[in-house]
């Protein structure tokens, strides 16, 4: 181990165990009465922030539960709603005519406070209550996800998230109702979106709701806060690589601002957790393998800020305005002595995201509302590389603009709701190449407009046992004069008290997807270039699938077995990153992937523990490809084991992880044979796999008072055993010999970090 990390461990060791332990007051803030309430009962508190300001209350740390919460409630003019055992909402008791009410949840602290399962069986994370999970000190929304079962990134990026054996470009991101293009900072190790003005995330794997279109593998959905009331808040951070603040101002009494950014220090701080980034991102790109020598003259940032202005325009009406800039850039110079005059020069990549939207929501009555939401998203990625060499310069760029109108309708007749909605939807893509010597400049644009409508029921037992939810889309693409019709499910049924019964099933469809041309494309660091369906070449992605699923809930020991089958049609060769014989065949096909995923979590006190298993096989059917044969995918994981444990002692939260799953397939180069030609000559495609995958993680956060102020401190250890874990091989030819390329996973990474909120 490197004297730097024998430091920064020390260092973590050092700060954790630097703060005195917790002490408690009688008289509290009633916002400090419910964080002491929650550690001695393991229960989760959901709340309008002004709803509690300047309250204090006084209670008993020795009364139960229940009596505490009588006691609040006789002192203030607030109402607790127990969810479940674990999950308790917070509202006025004068009746507020927009309040929003949850879907209740059934299952809470899936794997860790903040994370809970929902009864329209999906999973939503509140990164506001958000515990503490094995190799995470903050709540980055798309690393969390990858703890839940039947979710792989097989790269260990946010920027190639694998649900149920889908590419990443299949799953729908976003962001206060805007389609996300991009995901990934540091070009896929960390999420973009800022999670301190996040609110809710929503996770759905099946019975996608009927107001959803695109995404054929997933819908990860990021809510930011809808309340005007909530009171002032900000807070401050401090990580080994980034800094970032947000804040919460009223303007007015129904006027309110919120605000966040986040930026890279690893341009002005060289720290351990940056150089283990740096490692794993730039391994096998020009950055790290040019022919040519590269200075050390570089420079890599990125930031993000997003922004929400919240205005009631009456007891009726809200106004919201939401903006979001997501930036990367890198670059770096290369240089040559081999000619007669020393050249030098500077490469270029930047990839951004810009993001907003306007909307207006109207409550008719206490059973009617409806909402009108316009948004624009603008992707661009641009490279620009030169070859000293050959005296060639490539500028390459993707370009993605959409924009549309979304009306939606919810009435309410008590146990059904009914909801209904009109989308217009308009996505242009452009892709740009320009060669300079000799001149070549290729410069492809398309447009599709898509008019979708919805409608879907949802009926709820009185007793709270039985949930169905049935919903249509119909999807016309003008352009090919074209409907799609996509049926939704969703049912859920109690038995036997403790048990349930969930049923769902999904067809979906969707028209833009990611391609790669060349493994090298963008300095060889971001691959993926965004490409509009044409129903010939790149044809409408469809999708099929169904699931079944058995859950017991009962004295904090949750048991889930859910079984799936999914079929996905209208896939290209270009947009699965063969590195084999098809890496430069352009054929259209499908991959067929069937499953189950288990999960087993007991909570116990101060203490919970959890084991997920999910067994898969993914297989492609392509008509031109392998004699027609089916071949393992190349996202086929066939066996994966999570492992995690978490332990809270008054204000210190600990985690230990473990992540074990069996090898990706590859292709490996004949042994008897290897060159044919000018081209190496593969066996079996996909007929080889990676040896199996093993990380450990670790983490810890204390939390203490500074002055009136909340701290947080936390320290993680990703890899804690420095585990060599091979996660892509490939094969190039060079000087007609065979060369062997490996991509090596993160070695141990740690990371500490600092918060303050106010």
């Amino acid at each position: 181990m490197s004297k730097s990390l024998k430091t920064t461990l020390f260092l973590i060791v050092l700060l954790i165990s630097c703060f005195s332990t917790y002490a408690q007051n009688k008289k509290l803030p009633l916002l400090d009465a419910l964080s002491v309430i929650e550690h001695q009962f393991k229960v989760s508190f959901s709340y309008a922030d002004s709803a509690i300001k300047g309250v204090f209350v006084t209670f008993n740390t020795k009364d139960s539960l229940d009596t505490t919460l009588s006691n609040i409630e006789a002192q203030t003019t607030l109402k607790f709603n127990k969810l479940d055992s674990h999950f308790i909402t917070v509202s006025s008791a004068v009746n507020n005519f927009s309040f929003q009410k949850l879907d209740e949840v059934i299952v809470s602290n899936y794997l860790t406070t903040g994370i809970n399962k929902n009864k329209s069986g999906n999973i939503t994370i509140q990164p506001k209550h958000f515990g503490i999970l094995p190799g995470l000190i903050e709540p980055d929304v798309l690393q969390t996800i990858q703890a839940l079962p039947g979710v792989l990134s097989v790269d260990e990026t946010v920027s190639n998230i694998n649900i149920r054996g889908g590419t990443h470009d299949q799953n729908l991101i976003l962001y206060d109702g805007i389609k996300m293009f991009q995901s990934g900072h540091f070009f896929g190790l960390i999420s973009a979106f800022n999670p301190y003005l996040t609110k809710n995330v929503t996770v759905i794997k099946n019975g996608t709701s009927a107001k959803y279109g695109d995404g054929v593998s997933s819908v990860i959905d990021m809510q930011l806060s809808d309340n005007t009331d909530d009171a002032f808040n900000a807070g401050i951070g401090i990580n080994m690589i980034t800094a970032d603040g947000f804040v919460v101002i009223p303007l007015a009494k129904k006027t309110q601002l919120q605000l966040a950014t986040r930026r890279s220090i690893t341009d002005v701080l060289n720290t351990p957790t940056y150089n283990q980034y740096y490692k794993r991102v730039f391994q096998d790109s020009e950055v790290s393998n040019s022919q040519t020598s590269v200075s050390d003259n570089q420079t890599f940032r990125f930031s993000d800020i997003s922004l929400k202005l919240l205005h009631d325009l009456g007891k009726k009406d809200k106004l919201r305005f939401t903006l979001l800039n997501v930036f990367n850039q890198l670059d770096f110079e290369e240089y040559t002595e081999n000619s007669i005059t020393p050249q030098n020069t500077t490469n270029q990549l930047k990839q951004q995201n810009r993001a907003s939207a306007l909307h207006y929501t109207r409550y008719w009555n206490n059973k009617l509302n409806t909402t009108v939401q316009a948004y624009y998203s603008n992707y661009d990625l641009k490279s620009s590389d030169y070859d000293i060499v050959n005296n060639q310069r490539l500028i390459q760029e993707n370009k993605v603009i959409n924009n549309g109108v979304k009306i939606d309708a919810n009435y309410n007749l008590n146990a059904i709701t009914i909801l209904g909605g009109f989308q217009f939807d308009e996505v242009g893509i452009s892709n740009l190449e320009e060669v300079n010597s000799p001149f070549f400049k290729r410069d492809i644009k398309r447009v599709l407009r898509t008019y979708s409508a919805y409608t879907e029921g949802i009926y709820n037992s009185k007793n709270k046992n039985t949930v169905i939810k049935l919903g249509l889309r119909n999807n016309y693409f003008r352009k090919f004069n074209m409907h799609i019709t996509e049926p939704r499910l969703y049912l859920s049924q109690r038995f036997f008290k403790h048990f349930s019964a969930e049923l769902s099933g999904e067809f979906k469809s969707q028209s833009t997807s990611q391609l790669i041309d060349l493994q090298n494309d963008f300095l060889g660091i971001e691959k993926h270039r965004w490409v509009l369906a044409n129903d010939n070449t790149i044809p409408i992605i469809k999708s099929k699938q169904a699931s079944f699923g058995l859950t017991y809930n009962k004295n904090k020991l949750f048991v889930s077995a859910e079984g799936y089958i999914k079929k996905v049609t209208g896939i290209s060769t270009r947009s699965q990153g063969f590195q084999n014989q098809y890496q430069f065949i352009n054929a259209i096909g499908n991959y067929n992937i069937k499953g189950i995923d288990i999960l087993v979590n007991k909570q116990m006190d101060a203490f919970s523990t959890w084991l997920s298993y999910s067994y898969s096989t993914n297989n492609y059917a392509f008509d031109t490809l392998n004699n027609g044969i089916d071949f393992p995918n190349n996202f086929d994981v066939q066996h994966q084991i999570n492992y995690g444990s978490t332990y809270q002692w008054k204000q210190l939260k600990l985690a230990l992880g473990v992540n074990w799953h069996s090898g990706k397939p590859f292709t490996k180069p004949d042994n008897d044979n290897p060159i044919n030609g000018n081209s190496i000559n593969y066996k079996a495609p996909n007929s080889s796999r990676l040896a199996d995958y093993l990380r450990t993680d670790l983490s810890a956060t204390y939390q203490f008072k500074l002055g009136e102020n909340k701290a947080v401190i936390g320290a993680s250890v990703w890899n804690i055993l420095d585990q060599k874990n091979i996660i892509n091989t490939y094969y190039t030819l060079n000087n007609n010999q065979v060369s062997k390329i490996e991509n090596v996973s993160l070695g141990i990474t740690p990371n500490v970090s600092f918060r303050v909120r106010f």
